[in-house]
């Protein structure tokens, strides 16, 4: 099963579900930049409140303007954005419980900062240092070096085909523009993937308008991965039946 998403930099807790709940991440790197995306930027929410909201952005680069495709990005001052990711990753969260696991994914994006001025890399180097610290073993292959047609749903079907996918996780988002007509032609069924809406839980309700730092702050990589691990269950069940 595989899942097709823009690397994002500290995903959304919808995002990181779909994720995990996929054997196989498929990167989409080769397509363009959106500066209203989450590619460069977070948003955090503060432990014990998280209506409280700052965006943590990137200051980026677009060396073709608007057509630069997202692996194209680029920084436009590395050393800068690694102070700022330091500071208000501990400014937020550093009082955590859970702080240790916070710590390893901010440890990793700082790496990462230090290393590459590729936007789509430090996102991507968030998203896997996410899943690392939540257990997931899967595989994450980046689209910028797999053959595909270029339009959209095609792009998708052939992703999902030449990686030897037999089944395409797809997201709320992703549902409305999808044509299935593609998927089809390669015996590939698009698999609907939903995070719980209208529960109370404050985990779910803020899971599309914040970083999942904030969950993993407040309950740990433990809990978390159960959570995460009981919605991929309960999806896998759903397709079985």
């Amino acid at each position: 099963m595989c899942a097709i998403h823009q690397p994002n930099l500290f995903p959304r807790l919808s995002t990181l579900a779909k994720l995990f709940a996929a054997d196989r991440w498929i990167v989409l790197d080769d397509v363009q930049f959106a500066r209203r995306d989450y590619q460069h930027r977070a948003r955090l929410a503060a432990l014990g409140d998280p209506g409280r909201q700052q965006w943590l952005t990137l200051p980026t680069h677009l060396p073709h303007g608007r057509p630069t495709l997202i692996s194209q990005a680029r920084l436009v001052d590395p050393g800068h954005s690694r102070r700022t990711v330091e500071l208000l990753v501990r400014q937020y969260y550093g009082r955590s419980s859970h702080w240790g696991a916070v710590s390893e994914v901010l440890d990793a994006v700082v790496y990462a900062l230090a290393t590459t001025d590729c936007v789509a890399g430090i996102a991507r180097a968030s998203t896997v240092a996410m899943l690392g610290v939540l257990g997931w073993a899967g595989e994450v292959l980046d689209s910028s070096g797999i053959p595909a047609r270029q339009s959209r749903s095609e792009r998708l079907a052939d992703l999902a085909m030449a990686t030897g996918s037999t089944h395409y996780l797809c997201g709320t988002g992703g549902l409305r523009y999808l044509d299935p007509d593609p998927f089809d032609t390669h015996g590939i069924p698009v698999l609907p993937f939903h995070t719980p809406a209208d529960t109370g839980d404050p985990l779910w309700q803020w899971a599309r308008r914040s970083s999942s730092l904030w969950v993993l702050s407040e309950i740990g990589p433990g809990a978390l991965a159960n959570h995460l691990a009981a919605q991929r269950e309960n999806h896998r069940l759903g397709f079985a039946s």
